[in-house]
């Protein structure tokens, strides 16, 4: 069924801003409502989006082609700030703590009995938003009756940005530093009064350094399983419609959840990288707006728009392409699955020796993997947001600097949808080291696309809530688990697979070299293989996006990523900046002016993994002609040792340019098994 909203009526609509949201222990909540004029009259549902990315100007822009338009559609959009950021009361100290979930059953009763609202209530996020409906979801708010949940994750600890098969991923520094932004910020005066500056300061002073309890929490443990609802899959019971993209850093969680949930449910990943589908690249971009009020008016209205009875799962299948760090289109079709996971996807093995990947098993052969430092340096980030030199490129450099098996060119194509799977025979001189996966399509003139990837901290070989050291001179078969993806390897194209031993930047080195010897004969790749021929039922035609324009802001610059790699030939000193140059906007309602200018600097030295280190500057201004000039600092270090990481944080904050007040943090933080 092709999405079409073109016959609905467009409703008049208002907005309210601030709408004050209290809650039992005092605290107000700041809310942008977007909702039908006559909605007093004629109550409709809410749609939540509950966030801490400041909804009157951090967020202004997308939310502004979004929750008017649900609006108008006969929706009650609530953007709501979490406490402690934005216009709302309070500190926030961390990510998904209770206290979020606890506010929000609270908001959400409070939303329900208005009487503009018809008593039910749906959520919707991407990424933080994404995570907390299905944390929400999980506490069963009556009201509460479906949510989309977009690039999230059922499981903190390992699939999200922080950690990645038990090994560091550096983007806990990068994350982490925009984070360590956003609770720095004040309220706006204009909102919350003269009291804005009090706020401020109390924010300040109590201000937190959220990436030490990430770092300190290396295992699956119950700072992880708090937030994380693969725990209990069946406490949501609210529908759940989960979308993502391959090119996220979320890939995995949407196939995962159309596994394991119990309730109403539905699956789509399309080429997307962080962003909401019908602003994202790499295109085709979708009506994501039509396809989310199909389901809203499904389960919000009990309209029969014919959504539940539409395949549980689709999935773009990525064509081949040309590596490049950019991507601003992926070519690929539409396939849907009745459910997920489907008999037409059967798993398939390729053995690992001398003659590369085959179909039969081969002779043992030993390879020791004992990979250069800097390899990885080629492949780009762990998670892409629609900009610049994100993706990896060509991986011929780096699949130089790892151990690597083939097949013959491939006589016909190879379809695979799923998460590919690499059991490596392995004998380690060491109690832990890291391995890196990289699955390719390696075109006929030698170009290496990468496919999907995965890593395994070793000592997390057999779970992650209890590692055990590898056991001294001893042999054992370990799995990497690589990220879902679907996508077409052609005839004449080549499967490689890849393996090292260091992966940077993307994760941190292991505290010691490590050399890892490999046996083939008991080693294998296994592809999720999407059969010839399967008789599948037809892909939804979801048509173009609709993005409403409504010039909420004016770009003043449009500051460029920009990625450079060096090396210091003398030295062996490895530098790869990514430049987030200073961007500059002015939020058109408010005459609100903000600039963010971001650098990272990840640095290592050839042969000794603890000169690994990542330095963070950042530098984040909020104006309002002469009123209102706050401007906040931070600079953030990581480096390591053997047996530690050592990490250091300053934040300055000036009024007016005069600095009001510095906070410094420095933490050393014993290395577990990492």
């Amino acid at each position: 069924m092709k999405n079409s909203n073109s016959d609905r009526a467009v409703l008049e609509t208002i907005t309210l801003d601030p709408v004050w949201i209290p809650l039992k222990d005092g605290t107000r909540l700041a809310a942008t409502i977007h909702m039908p004029k006559n909605s007093e009259t004629e109550p409709v549902p809410v749609i939540l989006e509950y966030l801490p990315y400041r909804r009157r100007d951090g967020t202004v822009q997308r939310d502004a082609i979004t929750h008017p338009w649900f609006a108008a559609q006969g929706y009650a959009a609530v953007r709501l700030d979490i406490r402690g950021t934005g216009d709302s009361d309070g500190l926030m100290r961390d990510e998904y703590l209770q206290q979020e979930q606890d506010d929000a059953v609270e908001a959400i009763e409070w939303l329900a009995k208005q009487k503009w609202c018809n008593g039910r209530v749906g959520m919707m996020g991407i990424s933080w938003g994404g995570f907390n409906g299905l944390q929400i979801a999980a506490r069963r708010p009556p009201a509460l009756k479906a949510i989309i949940t977009l690039c999230s994750t059922d499981d903190r600890f390992a699939d999200d940005a922080h950690w990645m098969g038990g090994a560091l991923i550096n983007n806990t520094m990068g994350w982490g530093t925009s984070f360590f932004q956003y609770l720095s910020q004040p309220p706006d005066p204009a909102i919350v009064g003269e009291k804005w500056r009090e706020m401020w300061l109390d924010r300040l002073e109590n201000l937190q350094l959220p990436i030490a309890e990430w770092l300190e929490h290396q295992h699956y443990d119950a700072y992880w399983r708090h937030g994380s609802v693969k725990e209990d899959y069946g406490a949501i019971q609210a529908a759940v419609y989960a979308m993502g993209g391959w090119a996220d850093g979320y890939s995995n969680a949407v196939p995962r959840m159309m596994r394991n949930l119990t309730c109403p449910k539905k699956g789509l990943i399309g080429p997307w990288a962080h962003k909401y589908p019908h602003i994202a690249t790499p295109k085709p971009d979708m009506d994501f707006l039509g396809e989310a009020l199909r389901w809203w008016d499904h389960w919000l209205k009990d309209k029969d728009t014919g959504i539940m009875r539409e395949p549980e799962m689709q999935v773009w299948l990525q064509d081949s392409v040309r590596p490049s760090a950019v991507q601003p289109e992926r070519p690929g079709r539409w396939v849907a699955f009745p459910q997920w996971p489907h008999d037409s996807v059967q798993l398939r093995a390729w053995h690992l020796g001398a003659d590369g990947l085959s179909d039969g098993t081969q002779p043992d052969l030993t390879q020791v993997i004992d990979s250069p430092l800097e390899t990885g340096i080629t492949f780009g980030e762990w998670c892409a947001y629609s900009g610049s030199g994100e993706l990896p490129g060509d991986q011929r450099t780096d699949d130089g600097r790892s151990v690597v098996f083939e097949t013959e060119p491939l006589s016909e194509p190879v379809a695979i949808v799923g998460a590919p799977l690499f059991d490596l025979n392995v004998t380690l001189d060491d109690e832990t080291a890291l391995l890196a996966g990289r699955l390719q399509d390696v075109h006929p003139d030698g170009a290496s696309l990468n496919v999907s990837y995965g890593l395994l901290n070793v000592s997390q070989r057999n779970g992650s809530a209890d590692p055990k050291p590898f056991p001294a001179k001893g042999t054992e078969t370990v799995r990497l688990l690589l990220n879902d993806i679907a996508h077409v390897f052609p005839a004449g194209h080549r499967i490689r697979i890849a393996v090292s031993t260091n992966f940077w930047p993307l994760a941190w080195p292991a505290p010691r070299r490590v050399a890892v010897t490999l046996h083939t004969g008991k080693s294998r790749l296994t592809l999720p293989v999407l059969a010839k021929g399967a008789k599948l039922p037809a892909p939804q035609s979801f048509g173009p996006a609709v993005a409403p324009d409504p010039h909420a802001v004016a770009v003043k610059t449009e500051g460029a990523r920009v990625r450079t790699t060096t090396e210091n030939p003398a030295t062996r000193e490895f530098v790869v900046t990514v430049d987030r140059a200073k961007s500059e906007y002015r939020v058109l309602a408010t005459g609100t002016d903000l600039m963010h200018k971001t650098g990272e600097v990840f640095s290592l030295t050839a042969g000794q993994p603890n000169s690994a280190r990542m330095e963070v500057l950042s530098d984040w201004s909020l104006s309002r002609g002469k009123d209102w000039n706050i401007r906040t600092k931070s600079h953030l270090t990581l480096a390591s040792t053997e047996k530690t990481f050592e990490l250091s944080a300053s934040m300055e904050a000036y009024e007016d340019e005069a600095l009001i007040k510095t906070r410094n943090f420095a933490f050393s933080i014993p290395r577990r098994l990492v």
